[in-house]
């Protein structure tokens, strides 16, 4: 079989995946700007590392080269006010390198869109962009949108973590009582594995979650039951706009300001699924989609 190509592995979702490929025997490859900040795991010794920026063409040819899927797993949210723009020049010169090193698919996990009434946020919006882009490719291109994803290192998982643990209290705007619909990190695994398998040309997008749709404060509630702690009491402002509370929200939060603020804009959305056609072409989760408190669950306890 051809080599995968999984790009972000230093991030949280890349790096599993990587490890669930080389698990079940997958020869990977991985693009890294610098090796000195791949995970210290013992998959990392397994997989064929390619060192440079993923921005560059030459560099992107030498990753991509016999390669069958490539996953894209890349953004470039950061403190600046550029990132929709650097976004859309990677995507595009990945898409083009794909197309001239004969990749068979690409795969991009995005993000679940509001309803059609709604108006994306900068984020989703560049996270949408970047799909259109690898989607309008020669390339066949596979989208798999996500919501929220539960696992340890995930940045919204961790901005439950200090919600729970640090405050006593969350003070939030009343769009907190918005409704998402959560994935579990096992779950995602299993699709992005799927995706990855799959025969003939296959050119669209996927919504996945799970099978619960909640608020994000019934999810801080049940995030703080598997953890053993005690559920903080929440205090909803109608007048609480979203920029105040990222910035209430960074001065807590790990991670980059930004990617934060990001976050929360998008809770002022109804973020649920519209379709599980993924199911019919790659089969359900061993034992079925993960529920939330399951998930919290393997996530609270994940070392």
């Amino acid at each position: 079989m051809a080599p995968v190509l999984v790009t972000g592995v230093t991030g949280f979702v890349g790096a599993h995946l990587a490890e669930r490929l080389v698990a079940r025997g997958d020869e990977v490859r991985v693009l890294v700007r610098n090796p000195a900040r791949l995970p210290d795991a013992a998959w990392v010794s397994s997989v064929e590392v390619v060192q440079g920026d993923a921005g560059d063409p030459q560099v992107l040819a030498r990753a991509m080269a016999g390669v069958g899927v490539a996953h894209y797993l890349l953004h470039a949210m950061s403190d600046g006010d550029d990132y929709a723009a650097a976004d859309r020049v990677l995507a595009t010169t990945f898409a083009t390198a794909a197309a001239e090193a004969g990749v068979q698919r690409i795969v991009y996990l995005g993000g679940l869109l509001p309803p059609a009434d709604s108006e994306l946020t900068e984020h989703l919006a560049s996270r949408d962009e970047v799909a259109q882009i690898l989607l309008g490719g020669s390339v066949p291109a596979v989208v798999l949108r996500a919501g929220m994803v539960i696992g340890r290192g995930s940045a919204s998982f961790d901005l439950m973590e200090v919600a729970t643990r640090l405050l006593p209290v969350v003070v939030g705007p009343t769009w907190l009582k918005h409704k998402m619909q959560p994935v579990g990190l096992e779950d995602l695994l299993h699709y992005l594995v799927g995706v990855t398998d799959l025969e003939g040309e296959v050119r669209r997008s996927f919504d996945v979650g799970g099978p619960d749709v909640v608020t994000y404060r019934e999810l801080i509630q049940a995030h703080a039951r598997a953890a053993g702690r005690r559920v903080p009491s929440t205090l909803l402002f109608p007048v609480l706009l979203p920029h105040t509370f990222s910035l209430l929200v960074g001065t807590v939060a790990p991670g980059p300001s930004s990617l934060n603020a990001a976050l929360v804009h998008s809770l002022s959305l109804d973020m649920v699924c519209t379709e599980h056609d993924i199911d019919d072409l790659v089969g359900l989760p061993p034992g079925g989609r993960t529920s939330v408190e399951a998930a919290l669950r393997q996530a609270t306890q994940r070392p």
